[in-house]
């Protein structure tokens, strides 16, 4: 923040190349945390494993000497709660707050509930810290079971755990919403009916000021922030387009596919494009979400789908995309089956609308399969 009261003692991880080991993150990440100054002190969660040391000097330079009541324990996933047992050890006075998964996890990661130290809190139960009341709602798969959010009544904040998170360190500049999203739908996409049980839950709160636990925090007019968590949540497109994403083992099918894009950019639509054997693979689903429409492209592979374009459909099945429509394009030298496979894939899909042709190339692009794509992109653009 920082308020008189409510001071930010996170830490910026400017050297992480891969977040959760699988999304890179080009411009690092926070670990936010948190430190409630009152009657009594709440501290809001610890940090990653990587910044420990830092994170206390962080929360010892906050206290100015003075010590911690309670320690609040919104997510028990390591890169925020990899401090809990260092922080538990320096101020053993220090109660910990959470609900009765948070130390059933707390057991597993450290050897010990703190069986003796638990304020066990449950829907509706709230924490009196003097002049601040923190109220905790459960909220279940965002995106472990443990997770719970707090709202602190008197500076009307929100403390949202993972929600409204975003790659990047606070003191990068670039815009929310594009790191916001590809954070969102890889991280929580699965789970949009769990993060909208929340969001109605906190409808009827004044919220001010939502403080993450990754990402800055956000302040003034936050009604774009919701809109879009409405969006993304509601599985429904953020954008009209095409993403047109292919996968290709010497070229032709990614010739073929810029192609596509080219003729769909003809024909005045918004096109992103994803080439799935080099460019980010957590962009490419970001950005399958994000428009209304895709295609995908792929060779046969082994009498299967090319893997980068079977990991692609993987992810978006694992995310559960649905309420799109879908185009699809393959390459088969001999035997194709791509098209087959693809199509299965999506129709086992929650709403999705598989479009007719389905392309065939055989090795190169001809006459006959260019004249296919044609019908392709009038159905796509077809109103």
């Amino acid at each position: 923040m920082n308020s008189d009261s409510i001071l930010y003692i996170g830490v910026d991880d400017h050297d992480l190349d891969l977040f959760e080991s699988q999304y890179v993150v080009p411009n690092g990440v926070s670990y936010n945390s948190y430190v409630i100054m009152d009657d009594k002190i709440a501290v809001m969660d610890t940090t990653d494993g990587r910044k420990v040391d830092e994170w206390l000097e962080n929360l010892s330079a906050a206290l100015q000497g003075r010590t911690p009541d309670y320690l609040v324990v919104h997510h028990m996933e390591p890169d925020h709660s990899s401090a809990i047992k260092a922080v538990a050890e320096r101020y053993p006075a220090m109660q910990l707050v959470g609900n009765a998964k948070t130390f059933a996890m707390a057991q597993q990661f450290f050897g010990e509930g703190f069986q003796q130290r638990q304020v066990v809190v449950k829907e509706g139960d709230t924490l009196e810290l003097g002049h601040h009341t923190l109220q905790f709602f459960t909220a279940p798969m965002m995106h472990w079971p443990e997770v719970m959010v707090s709202y602190e009544s008197t500076e009307k904040v929100l403390f949202s755990a993972d929600g409204f998170g975003k790659f990047g360190t606070l003191d990068t500049r670039e815009d929310w919403d594009c790191e916001a999203r590809r954070y969102y739908f890889n991280i929580m996409g699965k789970y949009g009916a769990q993060v909208r049980s929340l969001l109605k839950k906190t409808a009827a709160l004044d919220i001010r000021t939502i403080c993450p636990l990754h990402g800055p925090i956000l302040t003034g007019d936050l009604s774009h922030y919701l809109e879009l968590y409405d969006i993304w949540s509601g599985y429904r497109p953020e954008n009209k387009g095409v993403l047109v994403a292919c996968a290709s083992i010497h070229g032709h099918t990614r010739d073929a596919a810029r192609l596509l894009a080219d003729k769909l950019s003809a024909r005045g639509e918004k096109v992103a494009f994803a080439d799935l054997t080099r460019d980010d693979m957590a962009e490419a689903v970001e950005d399958a979400f994000r428009y209304d429409r895709m295609v995908v492209a792929c060779c046969t592979y082994d009498g299967g789908l090319f893997p980068p374009a079977e990991e692609f459909i993987a992810h978006l099945k694992a995310k559960s995309y649905q309420s799109r429509t879908v185009g699809l394009m393959e390459n088969g030298s001999w035997a194709p089956a791509a098209g087959k496979l693809m199509k299965a894939a999506f129709e086992g899909m929650k709403n999705i609308t598989v479009l007719e042709p389905v392309v065939s190339i055989r090795s190169a692009l001809n006459a006959d399969s260019e004249a296919a794509m044609d019908r392709l992109a009038e159905e796509l653009t077809r109103e």
